[in-house]
Formats: C-alpha cells, sequence, structure tokens
C-alpha cells in the first residue's frame, strides 16, 4: 500500500507559532528503499527545480510513498496510520478548499506588491532529514520540538516535517532570494477545536538587494522596516482596510529581532503569525553571506477559521459536500453556515500513572488512531495523588462526536472499549 505525492525535494521550514484532497495534478512515483530516501528527494528536487515555480505545478513525475518506508519497525519511528493516511492529501492544492483560497489571496497580494520577484513552491516532499528540520534553521539541541513527544519520527534522521521552516536553507542554496513555501507540517499534539495533528503553515523569505543598505546595523533597519510594511500590507489585504495591528516582540530560534504581528478582529487582538530578521548565521551558510534577509511564517488553518468563521479544526478534513459547496476560489468572503450539528457524547477515563513515560501527547495519538475523526477533544478533568499508594491518578474526558452523522451508542462503547484496552496495552497505565 503507498500513497502519492506532490514531486520531492529535500526542503522543511520552521513555522512561527501561529497555528494549525488529493490534487488532480498528482504525479506517479517509484518505490525509494527507507536507507536511500533522502538521497533520492535531493536529486529529485534539482531535476523538478524549475517547475516548482508555479503555485499549482504542472504534471510531472510524482513520488508514491510505501507505508512500509514510513511505518517502520525502527525504535524510533512513531509515525501511526492514521498519520499516513494524511500524507498526499494536498488540501492547499485544492482551487475551492478553504486552506488554498487562503494561500491563492497571499499570493496575489504578493504578486501584486511585487510582480515576478517570489518563487513559489507548494508541492514539496514532507518527509525530511532531521538535520534540514531543525540544524539548519539553528533549533537547540535540548529544544522541546525535537522530543518524539512532539515530532513524528521515522528514524533517527529522518522527520515528517513539522514547519515548512525545513525547506529555508535549501531553497538559499538553490539560489533563490525571494520565496514562499507552502506544505502540509505534522505534530503531535492534544486534541481540540483548534490543534489537529496536520495542518498547513506558509513560509516567506525575501533577501534585500545589497544596495538597498551601507552596513550590516542599517540592513538589519531596512529588513525590519520591509518586514513590518509587507506584513501589515497582508493584513489588510486579508483582513481589509484599516484593520487594527500590533506588533509584539518573541523569540525565534531562527531570527532576531523577532516578533509576533496581532489583529484587532471581532473585539479581540488575534495572533496571525510569526517573523523576523533572519540569523545572519543562516544566511551565511547558504550563500549568502553579508547580506540581510527577513522571514515569516503563518498557520493557514487559522487564517481560514478567523476569515470564514469554520469552527472546528476537523472540518478542513471532511469531504462532505455541504461543507465544500460553501466555499469557492477567490472568494474571502465567504462564511461557514453550520448544516448540522449532532450532539457529543462524553467518556471518562481514569487510571493511575506509570512511573515513567506517560504524556498526555502519547495519550491524545492512542485515542486518534482508534476514533480518528470522530474524537472531538480529550481533556483533563482530575489528577490526584494518593499519599498511601504514592500514586497519580488522571481523569480524561473524551468528547466523541462526528461532523456529519449521528453517533449510536453502541459505536462509541466500543470505541472507547477499544481505547481503555490500548492505554493498558501502549501505555502501561493501570485503569481505575
Amino acid at each position: 500500500m503507498g500513497v502519492l505525492l506532490g514531486r520531492t525535494g529535500q526542503f522543511c521550514h520552521l513555522h512561527s507559532t501561529v497555528n494549525a484532497y488529493l490534487c488532480t495534478t498528482h504525479l506517479r512515483v517509484s518505490r525509494v528503499r527507507p536507507q536511500r530516501l533522502q538521497s533520492h528527494l535531493l536529486q529529485e528536487s534539482h531535476r523538478n527545480r524549475s517547475r516548482r515555480q508555479y503555485a499549482v505545478a504542472p504534471c510531472a513525475e510524482a513520488q508514491t510513498v510505501p507505508k512500509e518506508e514510513v511505518i517502520t519497525d525502527h525504535p524510533f519511528n512513531n509515525v501511526t496510520e492514521n498519520i499516513f493516511a494524511k500524507l498526499g492529501a494536498n488540501l492547499h492544492r485544492r482551487p475551492d478548499h478553504p486552506i488554498c483560497i487562503i494561500k491563492e489571496a497571499i499570493y496575489s497580494f504578493f504578486d501584486e506588491r511585487r510582480p515576478g520577484v517570489y518563487a513559489k513552491l507548494d508541492d514539496l516532499y514532507p518527509v525530511v532529514s532531521a538535520k534540514a528540520n531543525f540544524d539548519e534553521v539553528l533549533v537547540p539541541a535540548d529544544h522541546v520540538s525535537r522530543n518524539p513527544n512532539d515530532t513524528y519520527y521515522i528514524d533517527s534522521e529522518t522527520v515528517l516535517r513539522c514547519h515548512t521552516s525545513a525547506h529555508q536553507a535549501e531553497t538559499l542554496r538553490k539560489g533563490e532570494r525571494a520565496f514562499l513555501v507552502t506544505g502540509d507540517v505534522y505534530r503531535r499534539d492534544t486534541i481540540d477545536q483548534s490543534h489537529y495533528p496536520v495542518f498547513h503553515q506558509m513560509e516567506g523569505v525575501k533577501v534585500l538587494d545589497p544596495e538597498q543598505y551601507s552596513d550590516a546595523a542599517s540592513g538589519a533597519r531596512v529588513a525590519e522596516k520591509e518586514l513590518k510594511d509587507t506584513l501589515e500590507g497582508l493584513a489588510e489585504h486579508l483582513f481589509g482596510q484599516g484593520i487594527e495591528t500590533r506588533w509584539v516582540d518573541a523569540y525565534f530560534p531562527f531570527t532576531d529581532p523577532s516578533f509576533e504581528l496581532e489583529i484587532f478582529f471581532n473585539g479581540e487582538w488575534l495572533e496571525v503569525l510569526g517573523c523576523g530578521v533572519m540569523e545572519q548565521q543562516i544566511l551565511d551558510a547558504n550563500g549568502y553571506e553579508g547580506q540581510k534577509a527577513w522571514a515569516f511564517g503563518l498557520g493557514l488553518e487559522r487564517l481560514a477559521m478567523v476569515l470564514f468563521s469554520i469552527p472546528d479544526i476537523r472540518l478542513f478534513w471532511t469531504e462532505d459536500q455541504r461543507f465544500l459547496k460553501q466555499f469557492k476560489a477567490g472568494n474571502l468572503g465567504a462564511k461557514f453556515k453550520p448544516y448540522s450539528r449532532f450532539p457529543p457524547c462524553y467518556k471518562d477515563v481514569s487510571f493511575w500513572l506509570p512511573e515513567t513515560g506517560f504524556t498526555e501527547n502519547n495519550l491524545c495519538e492512542v485515542v486518534r488512531g482508534i476514533a480518528g475523526d470522530l474524537v472531538e477533544s480529550v481533556e483533563l478533568i482530575d489528577n490526584f495523588t494518593n499519599p498511601k499508594k504514592q500514586k497519580t491518578s488522571n481523569c480524561y474526558r473524551i468528547a466523541y462526536r462526528s461532523m456529519d452523522r449521528s453517533l449510536t451508542d453502541e459505536e462509541i462503547n466500543g470505541l472507547q472499549d477499544s481505547v481503555r484496552s490500548s492505554l493498558t496495552d501502549d501505555l502501561k497505565v493501570e485503569l481505575r
């Protein structure tokens, strides 16, 4: 069994703190043995470089990845069947899908502002090296994002990209001075209406022309001003003229100074993207020694949920036409109209924690692996420690709800029984 993916390339991009299908132009793919995967991707990225300049690429060679090359018996591997099923979905390349509509709206802004300047890369392969995902964008060795509790590892040196920044260094090495990278990214996370283990990001990078500044200090000032002017313009393009914005100081490993842009929308301040002046070390190491650049990263689901009033992130993955028919390419003014609201069913599960090894992300992976998109949320509702037993107990409330049908008691009870069994088998907890 395998999935069809877009063209390959050894790219990956680190995302901002803002979080969180099948395209008709899919390409055919060769089988690649796991140990040869990264070198094959790099070769393929060079062969297809010229074709990647389009928002939607023309047909070319695709990549079919067999399941056994993504879900392996390597001790580091933590990719689940549920995650593998999302590979190749390409929501960001389906013209009438909300994710693609947002992507194209951002593309149009940059095309109008600087025609022909920005390369658009939206079909880059999501399997990347850990080096590209972390090291090349200066993620510290002890950063929490490297932990298998947060990232999907194929083996110790290969991951599913957890941000589009993973493609930043390689794209710079190829000589691109201005580019937008869009793609699906993967991250182990909690379960609620705004978090999902697969979401879509866009990264933008712009290297300044050397004649824009006279020295490093002035270059940093010019980069910051151009960055802020550009992104304030993008906010107005998406949310309307006169939208109130503010800048908040932030920290990202790959930019300094770093900022978050917030907008005042529907009576509250919302963070919409992270950005900053690119760290000099990244530029110096990838062909732009002594030059200055800026970069930003944003989450497409977050923007789409705000702009289109979409209340639940799972809706982006539905094939229900009652949802999909509400959106059309080029229309940023659509508002989601709920077509039905099925009641949730709540089930609690209590257990004693093992001495080591338990994490909430692991619990969510177990629940999602069994219930898929039928699980709406997993919430810790009680925690206590028994002083006599010297054990800690957690109680989690699981909300089951389908987006398009009623669930039967029999179905929900079956899911909950499977969850309880898997908790003892996989997480080694003691049920109460």
